[in-house]
Parts: C-alpha cells; sequence; structure tokens
C-alpha cells in the first residue's frame, strides 16, 4: 500500500511571514489527515479480505425442495437441517420454491427473505444457495464434481435425471447447474437419528474431497416431520421484514380491538376437498400425525369422522370459533385461508359478542403464519402441513393450539373397528 510521503505534508513553512503557531497547526491537521487515509485504506483492505469466505472442510449438502407447497417444504427443510448436522456438512439453504396463479412457472424465494439464517446458524452451519453460487461454487464445486444424488434412478432412467420435470429443471437451471453423473445412494437413507453406523457409511462412501457437495434431487428429510426434529422447529425465526409486517397488522388492530385474539386456519378449496377423500385410505393422510400419531396411536376416529376432521363445515367451524373466543374473552379473529374464509358468517355468528373478523388484506401466506403464531389461540387443520407449522412454531414457545374436531374426535363413538 502506498501511502504519501510525511515530507508533502510536513516542515512546509509560509513565505508570507505568518506565525509559526498557524503553521504548526497547519502541520497537526496535515498529519491527521495522513492517519485518516492510513486507517481507511487499511479499513477497506480488511473488508475486502473478509468478502472471501472460506470453504467448510467437512463439505457441503444441497438438495431441492421440489415436494408440495410450502408447508410440505418446510417439514423436509427441518429433516434436512438435522441430516446436515448428523453428518457434519454444512446445509445449502434452497429458495422456497412457490408457484404463482397463472401458470407461469415455479418461483424461487430466497430462504432469508421469509426467515433469518441467524436461526439456522444457532444449531449448525449453513449458508443461502445464493451466497453459495456466488461466492463458493466455484472453488468448492467445479463442474466435474457436479453429482446428483437420489436413493433409486427415477422410472424410465438409468439414473436419477436430477433435472427432468418441473420444478427440477427450473430449480437447478435457476443457478445455472447441469450435473455430469448420478450417484444412487440408496440402500442408505437420511435418518440418522441416533445411528452412529448410518452415519459412519455415510461419511465413508461420500468422502469430502471426492463428494464436495451431496446435492439431492429431493429434500433428504421424511415428510411429516419426524417426532425427534419437531424441536429444530426453533430455529426457523421469522425475518424481520415477515414479523414487523405482521406486528404492525397486529398492532393496528389492537388498537380499535384491544385484547386477545383468536387466530384460525381453513383449508376448504378444491384441491384440498378432493385430497380429504382420500382419508378412508389414507387415515394417517398428509400431517395427520400431529393429532393422531405417528402410528395412529394417540386418538382413533371412524374414517367418517377423519373426514368431517379434514374437510370441517360450516357449523362445525363456527360452533368452535365462538367456543374459542368466549373461552379466551378475544376481542377479535384472525382467518387465513387457501379459498373461504367465511368471513360473513363469522362475523355474523360472532356480532352479539362484539368480535371482529378479519383477513390479511393481501395473499402472502407468510405473513398469515406469523400473525397465526403470534394469536392467544390458534385453530388448525390435523391433515395441513401449513397448520403443522404454526402448531410446531406455539409448541416450542409454549402457545395454546387446538384443531378442528380433534375433541370430537376423541369421544367418537362410531369410529369404525378392525
Amino acid at each position: 500500500m502506498l501511502v504519501p510521503a510525511a515530507t508533502s505534508f510536513a516542515g512546509i513553512e509560509s513565505n508570507s511571514g505568518a506565525p509559526r503557531t498557524r503553521s504548526r497547526r497547519c502541520d497537526g491537521l496535515k498529519m491527521v489527515l495522513v492517519i485518516l487515509w492510513i486507517y481507511s485504506h487499511v479499513s477497506q483492505a480488511a473488508q475486502s479480505a473478509d468478502v472471501i469466505q472460506p470453504a467448510d472442510p467437512h463439505g457441503y449438502i444441497a438438495f431441492c425442495p421440489c415436494m408440495g407447497r410450502f408447508g410440505n417444504q418446510a417439514d423436509q427443510y427441518i429433516g434436512a437441517l438435522a441430516f446436515a448436522k448428523s453428518i457434519d456438512r454444512t446445509l445449502i439453504l434452497p429458495p422456497w420454491i412457490e408457484y404463482p396463479s397463472g401458470g407461469t412457472g415455479p418461483r424461487f424465494v430466497p430462504f432469508d427473505e421469509y426467515f433469518n439464517v441467524s436461526g439456522i446458524l444457532d444449531y449448525h452451519r449453513a449458508i443461502t444457495m445464493e451466497a453459495f453460487m456466488q461466492d463458493l461454487a466455484h472453488r468448492v464445486w467445479p463442474p466435474e464434481k457436479r453429482f446428483s444424488f437420489c436413493f433409486r434412478s427415477r422410472v424410465d432412467h438409468v439414473d436419477c435425471a436430477a433435472k427432468d420435470g418441473k420444478p427440477f429443471g427450473p430449480f437447478w437451471d435457476n443457478f445455472g447447474i447441469n450435473f455430469v453423473k448420478s450417484e444412487i445412494f440408496g440402500p442408505l437413507h437420511y435418518d440418522t437419528h441416533s445411528n452412529r453406523s448410518l452415519i459412519h457409511e455415510w461419511t465413508n462412501a461420500y468422502p469430502v474431497d471426492e463428494y464436495p457437495v451431496l446435492a439431492f434431487t429431493g429434500a433428504p428429510g421424511a415428510f411429516p416431520v419426524q417426532r425427534h426434529n419437531l424441536p429444530l422447529q426453533r430455529y426457523f425465526i421469522f425475518s424481520d421484514r415477515t414479523k414487523e409486517r405482521a406486528k404492525d397488522f397486529v398492532f393496528s388492530m389492537r388498537d380499535q380491538h384491544a385484547g386477545p385474539f383468536v387466530g384460525i386456519h381453513l383449508r376448504n378449496g378444491a384441491d384440498w376437498a378432493n385430497a380429504c377423500r382420500l382419508v378412508k385410505d389414507a387415515p394417517l393422510l398428509f400431517s395427520a400425525p400431529q393429532c393422531f400419531g405417528y402410528r395412529g396411536e394417540q386418538v382413533k376416529a371412524s374414517d367418517a369422522m377423519r373426514t368431517r376432521m379434514c374437510l370441517p363445515d360450516q357449523r362445525d367451524v363456527l360452533n368452535e370459533v365462538t367456543a374459542v373466543v368466549r373461552t379466551h374473552a378475544a376481542n377479535w379473529v384472525f382467518v387465513a385461508s387457501d379459498h373461504d374464509h367465511l368471513l360473513p358468517e363469522l362475523q355474523h355468528r360472532l356480532r352479539e359478542l362484539h368480535v371482529e373478523v378479519v383477513r390479511y388484506p393481501r395473499n402472502e401466506p407468510h405473513i398469515d403464519l406469523a400473525i397465526l403464531s403470534m394469536s392467544n389461540h390458534f385453530i388448525g387443520n390435523c391433515f395441513s402441513s401449513f397448520s403443522a407449522f404454526v402448531k410446531r412454531h406455539r409448541d416450542v414457545h409454549g402457545l395454546q393450539s387446538s384443531f378442528w374436531l380433534l375433541d370430537a374426535a376423541k369421544n367418537d363413538r362410531s369410529r369404525d373397528e378392525l
């Protein structure tokens, strides 16, 4: 680094006959300028050095969160985080995949738009996929070492076919990633919880020098999230932007309706109604284990009751909301829904209690999530992974939740006998 010579500033006296005190003051000022110049350049050099992020010698895990919408992706994200920690590789946090209406194709939302990376770092090493591809991929993951990982080859293929179909192809193309080889990792699996021998098999089969990045075609995590991974929800902390927007909405409501509020989630769109018809043949469909147990051991209910819980009718919703509002002396109700929020019906039922019923004015499910997570009581859907995210969040913070018709199911005397 070049530094201006001291003689450029010091030792030069005025020829005008000005007092020496003025000259000394000028000399002092010029020396201060020199010091400031040096400091600024050293600081800039240090900042430039910080940009060069060191690579993790233990390697990385990447994956496509290609199954379902947010709720499903979140479940598998938790499993992927647990897996990355178990085999001690940094988790590359992929963007969330959204499907805007209109069939325009998938949209990729950076992880940190909705959640803070710092929360994940409290549990394990992580980096957003955007940062990894920009700062590290060219050094850590050269094109000739870009292998895709899958449990078995896809139908009609001899390899992982990692980029076939949507959202698979667009996801990897979004980062300019092409694979030169497939790795079929079966019979290994990623539920490595407390399984030291399995962890050892993974690390032996895929050493970091040969496989710097394990890039999975799907998430290395189960859906629904496994029981032993439920506590990891605490590390998914809403981003500051998401929290602030949710708080602004809640505070604006409390300006007019001070006091507790109830949050509810309604799934009642046509696609959900069709899915609920599957309950008879799949009693633990989607996120049902959160209510019935992972083996159906917690609550026994008839097929008819399970179907009703999956798609509660208007009367069931109105009755349960009214009961919870009375219990908590709530002053307003917040509704999140994929289709019909039932605002007029709820408003009519609760008018004698002087309770306001509202929704978020824009279609932003992640703001809905944050608001539901802040409610004094939450009512969700047993089968919904969106509801499951809220329930897990509230559980780790000790907040009250319930599910549509779950209490009725516990007392269901018409349950089918085997």
